[in-house]
Formats: structure tokens, sequence, C-alpha cells
């Protein structure tokens, strides 16, 4: 695989009360998204609280899905931090594990080093690890990291690593930005903010979805993305998976998500979250599914 494409879950990290990340959960729920028909698992994004987690917990869980049986080239995981040492270390670890790709944040709180300076950060990894089986894709999330993944910066790296820069995840819900990144790279597969931009960013050229409900509504995006690669009609299902999105994003993600897995599954293990972040709730979880109504059916289904 050397330009990935289809639908990408960053999955969620599940907690034990005294905050180690319970293994079984962590296992069971990747499993269950890829039994959805994610095409691919992005652990340790925004949505899996990565910058929460240290780099040995990070290389510890990745261990444990391979483990677990999960093939490594359905692994995506992200691996940007703001030390370049450190930043190496994860990516070589997973491409050692033999993991697709790696999702890369650029670096971030010195806001002006800008595409120069960022252009060294990503040449400096891709030459640190030393891999030819490494694939990056980066990670524009500018409003959280307060720096931007530029158009013109892609097209640099694609150019001086066309075998290794191959994909763009855009999540600062610019299509602007995400068009603007698909005309300066056009070899490189860019994945727009969320599957509610999935049928415009496929009919101009993105590569499909990473997007964080993936994590409970694997199987109807995953139909969304099908039919519209085979040019059926897909008015009702884009509504639909529109509508799901946006009903959890506006309750908040990771713990609206994690709310609704609690009480569905059961295990209040589910409701809990690093800092800074607060627990969830199953007073937010029952007013999630109520929310979503059958749409969220098949949530907690083996």
């Amino acid at each position: 695989m050397t330009r990935p494409q289809g639908t990408i879950a960053p999955i969620l990290t599940p907690f034990e009360e005294d905050g180690r990340i319970a293994r079984d959960l962590w296992i069971s729920h990747a499993k269950w998204v890829l039994g959805q028909g994610a095409h691919f698992l992005s652990p340790f994004g925004t949505t899996g609280e990565a910058l929460s987690l240290s780099l040995r917990e990070r290389m510890q869980a990745l261990e444990w899905l391979v483990e677990a049986g999960i093939a490594p080239d359905r692994l995506m995981p992200g691996t940007g931090v703001t030390a370049l040492p450190e930043t190496v270390e994860l990516s070589a670890h997973a491409v050692g594990l033999g993991c697709a790709s790696v999702m890369v944040l650029p670096s971030f709180f010195y806001t002006a080093a800008g595409d120069g300076g960022q252009a060294r950060y990503y040449s400096e990894l891709i030459e640190r690890v030393a891999n030819p089986a490494m694939r990056v894709i980066l990670y524009h999330i500018p409003q959280n990291s307060g720096v931007p993944v530029s158009p013109a910066l892609t097209a640099t790296l694609n150019q001086a690593f066309p075998d290794t820069v191959v994909a763009y995840k855009d999540s600062a819900g610019d299509w602007n930005n995400t068009a603007a990144v698909i005309k300066a790279a056009p070899a490189v597969a860019v994945f727009p903010s969320s599957e509610a931009m999935l049928t415009k960013g496929l009919a101009s050229g993105a590569a499909g979805c990473i997007s964080a409900t993936v994590n409970l509504n694997a199987a109807a995006i995953r139909a969304l993305y099908e039919a519209a690669v085979a040019n059926q009609d897909v008015t009702e299902a884009d509504v639909a998976v529109k509508l799901f999105r946006k009903t959890i994003q506006d309750a908040g993600l990771i713990p609206a998500m994690k709310a609704v897995l609690a009480v569905r599954s059961g295990d209040s293990r589910w409701l809990n979250l690093r800092a800074p972040h607060e627990n969830a709730t199953l007073d937010l979880g029952d007013r999630m599914i109520a929310a979503l109504g059958a749409s969220a059916d098949h949530i907690g289904q083996s």
C-alpha cells in the first residue's frame, strides 16, 4: 500500500479506574470496529487521547493489538509529539511492527517555525527512522496543535519523499484547505475532516475519511464509501451519517462516544477519560442513545 484509502477509525482508548489502559476493552473495541467495516484503525489520534499517554503506554498498547491477532497492516497509529527523538521512537516502533503507516502531527508549541522548520522536522524524522517501509500521513489539526501543515509543505514533502509521505489528514474542517492540498499534492491521499465531507471529498479526488465517529458507526460509513465509489445514489445514506456525526459531535466527541459505549456495553470503565478531560456520565450516554434512535441499535452488538 503506497496510497491509503477508505474509512479509518481513530479508536478510543479505554481506561481502568486507576488510569491504566484497559487492555481487554481496547482489544475488543478494536476488533469490533474492524468487524463493523472500518478499513483501518488509527490508534493514538486526538480521539484516542494520545497526548495524554506516555510513549511506553502507546508502544505497549499497540503491541497488544498485534498480539491479539489484529494484522499490523490494518493499523495507522499516531506517532507525532513535540520532541523529534520521541516521534522517531514511536514511528520506528510502529514501522518495525509492520504498521501500514504512521500519522504524524507537526512539531507544535514553536508556532513561529513555519513551513521551513516543519519541513526539517518531517525530513529528519524520515531520515532517522531510515526504513523504506515507512509511510507517513501528515496530520493537520491547527485548532488543537496551533501549527498548520500547509498545502505547500505537503507538496514539498511529497516531492522530496514520494514513496514515504503519501497521505494527509485534514481535521481543520475547512474545505478550502482540503481542496488546496488536493491541488498542490495530487499524488497524496487526502482525507477531509470527517464523513460529513466524505462524498464531497471522494467526488473531488479525496481518499476517504479518518473520523472519530467511525468508532460507533463504521458499518454505515463504510457502506456510504462503497456506494459513493460505485457512483450509486447515496443521498439518503449521506444525510443519515451526517446526522449521526452531528449528534455526537455537538455533545463532545470523546465523552459522548465513551458514554454511549458505557451504556450499551454495561461496562462503566468506558466513562473514564484521562486528565485534563473530565469523565463521561451514564446520563450523557442515555441522552445520546435517545437522540440517535434506531441508528444506534447496532452499538454494543457483537
